[in-house]
């Protein structure tokens, strides 16, 4: 069975062998030619470092990564219906609206946490209700919707940057919103 090694420049060179006229890669913008060295059994280091990050990139593209505490808001669950979001998104804007409690003693990390784990049910609870209700009935809601989620990002970045003004204006704003809607659904 043949013994896999693994990709380096110096693996590279030492299997690569110029004819006299080095080899080159063209595309549409640029191209590179490989440099010959004195024992022609190296090529030049950018076309092996690209050679090498070209590898990287598309082994890395390929694997799924989990990215933690990231801001993910989700748009409609296809098996999600009207009746199952009517019923959760009371609860879940009562999850986002708890985060108060950490922004009172400035724990903003956890706070960021509580609202990027929160925040993505509400917004897939409203998006099912707006997309339920007859059309001449969303503009007004598609309004709050932005307006309610626009501040929720607002308020992630305050709290990163620990501007504990915006974080309560954010969080005012929020409030204003999420009762707007609960009024309206």
């Amino acid at each position: 069975m043949a013994e896999l090694s693994p990709i380096s420049v110096s693996n590279l060179s030492n299997r690569i062998h110029f004819s006299s006229s080095p080899p080159i890669i063209s595309f549409q913008l640029f191209s590179i030619t490989a440099k010959r060295c004195s024992n022609c059994r190296s090529i030049s280091r950018r076309l092996g470092l690209g050679f090498m990050a070209l590898m990287a990139s598309s082994s890395v593209a390929s694997t799924p990564v989990k990215i933690t505490n990231a801001l993910d808001l989700k748009l409609i669950a296809p098996e999600q219906s009207f009746e199952e979001a009517e019923s959760g998104i009371r609860g879940h804007a009562e999850a986002v609206l708890q985060v108060r409690g950490l922004i009172e003693s400035e724990s903003w990390k956890e706070a960021q946490k509580q609202l990027r784990s929160s925040s993505p049910l509400l917004k897939q609870d409203l998006y099912t209700i707006i997309e339920y209700k007859p059309p001449a009935e969303r503009p007004p809601l598609r309004k709050l919707y932005s307006l309610l989620f626009n501040n929720v990002t607002r308020m992630d970045y305050a709290a990163r940057d620990k501007d504990a003004e915006r974080v309560w204006q954010c969080y005012d704003n929020i409030v204003m919103a999420i009762s707007d809607i609960l009024s309206r659904i």
